[in-house]
């Protein structure tokens, strides 16, 4: 096949740029501190703050993870039958622009979360969680289908070079904001719920642009005339019965779910990680995630280039290492130590973004050539959040028994090992190991 023109890729990368403040202000940066103010006493010595929901009680960090777990259980739920449906009727740009709209509006809906709105704010987050997420699997699903085998490496990496620099203009526009709302007459709170309209501005406007230059799907002919629920199952299960006769890319599967377990469950819970355990102030706190963006941009470039040299698998393989010791590090992080930190923050910044690039344009490269890449997509999806569902639960399970999210990150490295086993184990069966 040939990469399709220009104009679409950009188009395709686009919708990095524009979904990824989602990740960057509403996950990694300032709706956190928001959130750990809002559900917090205000006593710095306080070592857990606890949030009453009904009759229970839960430490705020925990319930955070928690309520993430929650969106993502509801994703890997829809994920596969909606994406069947897409496949069949060929209409996953309309799901594209759906959950676009769901997630960006949830976005938006942050500006009323406060003291006196907790479980409001929370049922916003699920949403905006499950409309990032959900969107996710209709974007990826188009890699193969606009661009050609030896391309996706290079592709891949643009979409998410083009989510980072998107991510940290709209980050550095929120921080005028959040950093001197004097200037606006405002309160920093106030600050911080503009900040999350913003996000839901940038997502819905840049998001429905490119949206607009992708290809329309095609359907099986005669799917407007049948049942989409029974039709979207059996497509559904027609790609399970292939999967089962892929062996390579079964394997694949399985060591993505070890090792992203890790990453998208490091990523979700660095801030509070960081703010609550290592007792960085907020500033810096931001100013690092700030530093994983911009180290990230080069960082998936690189790995990109490291693939065409190294081949995937042994490009992977040296990312599940960097993170191993990453996990270490952040282990043994000293309370209050902002160089490290930051040190911490590059490690991890170089490996982030190139991570899931090349574990996206590999799972490309090792599916067949079908018109089902939606549905194939969909068990690259399910994987990543069940994944990160066992991962946030781990996380906050951990932290809850024993008292320290860093018994919690601990646990993380050991997922990472178990990836890099299994990881080396499929590279032996696989020309991408070397190509």
């Amino acid at each position: 096949m040939q990469t399709a023109p220009k104009k679409v890729i950009n188009g395709w990368a686009m919708y990095d740029w524009s979904n990824s403040v989602y990740n960057l202000v509403i996950t990694s940066t300032i709706f956190p501190a928001y959130y750990e103010v809002m559900t917090g006493d205000g006593n710095d010595s306080t070592l857990i703050d606890k949030v009453k929901i009904g009759n229970f009680e839960f430490s705020n960090t925990a319930l955070y993870n928690y309520v993430l777990g929650i969106a993502f259980v509801i994703v890997a739920i829809l994920s596969p039958i909606l994406s069947s449906i897409a496949d069949y009727r060929g209409n996953k740009k309309k799901f594209l622009q759906f959950f676009c709209t769901m997630g960006s509006l949830s976005c938006a809906s942050l500006y009323f979360f406060d003291k006196d709105h907790i479980i409001g704010g929370l049922i916003s987050v699920i949403f905006a969680c499950i409309g990032f997420w959900s969107s996710l699997v209709f974007y990826n699903s188009y890699l193969p289908e606009i661009a050609a085998p030896e391309d996706r490496d290079r592709i891949s990496a643009k979409g998410f070079m083009m989510g980072y620099i998107g991510s940290v203009l709209l980050q550095l526009i929120c921080f005028v904001f959040v950093l001197k709302p004097e200037l606006f007459g405002i309160t920093i709170g106030k600050a911080s719920q503009i900040s999350f309209l913003l996000v839901g501005i940038w997502w819905i406007g840049f998001g429905w642009m490119s949206i607009g230059r992708l290809p329309n799907g095609h359907g099986v002919k005669g799917a407007h005339n049948k049942s989409l629920i029974t039709q979207g199952y059996k497509e559904l299960h027609k790609v399970w019965l292939e999967l089962k006769t892929l062996p390579t890319l079964k394997r694949f599967l399985v060591s993505f779910f070890f090792y992203n377990m890790g990453v998208q469950t490091v990523m979700l819970a660095a801030t509070l990680y960081g703010k609550s355990e290592l007792n960085i102030p907020t500033t810096n706190l931001i100013l690092a995630i700030l530093i994983i963006q911009i180290v990230a941009i080069p960082g998936a470039i690189l790995m990109a280039k490291m693939a065409s040299k190294w081949g995937s698998f042994n490009t992977l393989m040296f990312a599940v290492l960097i993170w191993i010791g990453g996990c270490v590090m952040g282990y043994y992080l000293p309370r209050n130590n902002i160089e490290l930190f930051y040190a911490l923050a590059i490690i991890v910044g170089f490996v982030m973004g190139g991570i899931q690039s090349v574990s996206r344009s590999t799972y490309s490269k090792l599916m067949p050539v079908t018109h089902d890449t939606t549905s194939y997509f969909s068990f690259f999806d399910v994987t990543e959040k069940i994944a990160i569902v066992i991962g946030m639960f781990s996380f906050g399970t951990i932290n809850e028994i024993t008292g320290s999210q860093r018994n919690s990150v601990l646990a993380l490295g050991i997922f990472f090992i178990i990836g890099f086993i299994l990881l080396y184990r499929t590279s032996k069966l696989n020309k991408y190991a070397t190509v």
